[in-house]
């Protein structure tokens, strides 16, 4: 009882002072400090996560309709030199290409990824890599190769260290030699829904690359060649096309210029210092450029993000490596075009360019201690 009556006590004082003190504070109300506001601690939410950590709206679906808009208008003009049976041949390859890899992701168990659009891409580039001719069973193979075989047996996008169009293409060239590279001649057309087509049936052209393989300026005139009036693969005719739509990717900051740049320009200067007819130098670089598969594979092959270097200084590095080993082969190979082999050489060195060229981290310290 004493120690409650105490402490009653000490409390009645207290409020006796504080009382005593607010009635003596003669301070203006508005010159008195503010009362200290409440601080919240900024750490109090924090959420730990893995990497990345800046947010995009930026999607791999997004990249993938890009390219697949850019590649849009390629793939029409094909229709439209080859016709109606470029169209099934490449329509089978992209159904082929999505439904190979839903069906993988089925029986492994995993997540079905197909809405991204990358198998779409994929088969979409294995059909414009073929000519309007080949078996419509071919794409089938093309496709199970790029999306089984190299795709998803390492691991799916993002995993593959080759790019899977490319890789099916050298694959059905080194199988089926004779149909790959029988190519028919523009504005002729063959029956759409053939399974085959018989070789007596095919008007069969040269591609502009066999005759400046041996020297000689194709015929037909530079501006039809860029437009597209030429034998080859259904994708590859079109040059105009296929550099808007490269123009197209480079708006959209889906591709860098670096590779593309430095695979076309050592292409350009190889040919220029070593022509193969040395009467018509510039005439013969200008063809090298427009004709062939070259605009399609520096610009929608030589830029995929998982088969290419990360770094500005690398991608340069990598597409001058396409270009040496592009006319290297187009001069001295057994092909006379040398796109697929170069691209898919430098795929197996991108760890190498990476680490020679990865930047240094600020302040970090070497391996031997400088």
């Amino acid at each position: 009882m004493p120690e409650m009556e105490k402490d009653t006590l000490n409390r009645a004082e207290s409020a006796h002072t504080e009382a005593k003190a607010t009635a003596t504070d003669t301070t203006p109300a508005d010159e008195k400090p503010a009362p200290a506001k409440k601080v919240i601690d900024p750490f109090r939410k924090l959420t730990v996560s893995t990497s990345p950590h800046i947010k995009s709206a930026v999607t791999t679906r997004s990249i993938m309709i890009d390219v697949l808009i850019a590649l849009i208008p390629s793939f029409i003009w094909g229709v439209y030199v080859f016709g109606m049976r470029a169209f099934s041949i490449v329509v089978i390859s992209v159904l082929a290409s999505v439904g190979f890899e839903a069906l993988y992701q089925v029986l492994m168990k995993k997540r079905i990824t197909v809405s991204d659009c990358s198998a779409a891409v994929t088969g979409l580039l294995l059909g414009m890599n073929l000519p309007a001719t080949v078996p419509l069973w071919l794409p089938i193979i093309g496709a199970f190769f790029a999306i089984v075989i190299v795709k998803q047996l390492y691991g799916g996008i993002g995993k593959n260290f080759m790019n899977p169009a490319l890789a099916a293409r050298a694959f059905l060239m080194l199988a089926w030699p004779t149909e790959m590279t029988t190519t028919p001649a523009p504005l002729t057309s063959s029956s759409a829904f053939a399974v085959s087509i018989d070789s007596a049936d095919i008007v069969a052209s040269a591609t502009p690359m066999q005759l400046l393989k041996n020297g000689t300026i194709p015929d037909g005139g530079m501006f039809n060649f860029l437009l597209g009036s030429k034998a080859g693969t259904i994708g590859e005719v079109s040059t105009l096309l296929l550099i808007a739509g490269g123009i197209y990717l480079l708006v959209r900051r889906v591709i860098s210029w670096h590779t593309p740049v430095a695979y076309i320009g050592t292409v350009a200067l190889i040919a220029y210092l070593f022509p193969q007819n040395a009467a018509a130098r510039t005439e013969f670089v200008a063809y090298e450029l427009i004709c062939g598969g070259l605009m399609l594979g520096a610009i929608f092959m030589a830029t995929d993000y998982a088969t290419t270097p990360i770094t500005a200084k690398g991608r340069l590095i990598f597409g001058v490596g396409c270009g040496c080993i592009t006319m290297f082969i187009r001069y001295f190979g057994g092909y006379p075009e040398g796109i697929t082999f170069s691209i898919l050489i430098m795929n197996t060195l991108v760890w190498y360019i990476d680490r020679l060229t990865r930047p240094k981290k600020f302040g970090g310290v070497s391996e031997n201690g400088k």
